[in-house]
């Protein structure tokens, strides 16, 4: 087996699983249960965006697709920040804080 097609072989399997990789995390952003949990899905998606923008690139063998991904990395973590300081900012809700009340008041 040459090497030529070694890498053939890689780039399909790295392809096949960041497509699986891709429908799980798009399903945990549409279902996930929290705000908090859609926010790590996105940034997860970034991440994932980013090994298809390398595998691309390893398979055109055009290399500044590197730059592109460092590009995305840089814009997806200042993206999480920012939703994590909204998610911080925005405390309990009325709801989270009535619930909290109904639970301190049972243990009493």
């Amino acid at each position: 087996m040459s090497g030529e097609i070694f890498l053939d072989w890689c780039i399909t399997i790295a392809m096949i699983f960041l497509i699986i990789s891709f429908f799980v995390t798009t399903y945990r952003v549409i279902i996930g249960p929290t705000l908090p949990d859609r926010i790590i899905a996105l940034d997860m998606l970034v991440g994932i965006a980013i090994g298809f923008i390398a595998v691309i690139g390893l398979k055109t063998g055009y290399y500044l697709y590197v730059d592109i991904a460092i590009a995305l990395g840089l814009v997806g973590f200042l993206a999480t920040v920012a939703l994590a300081r909204f998610v911080l900012e925005r405390g309990i809700s009325a709801s989270d804080a009535a619930s909290q009340d109904k639970n301190k008041k049972g243990d009493v």
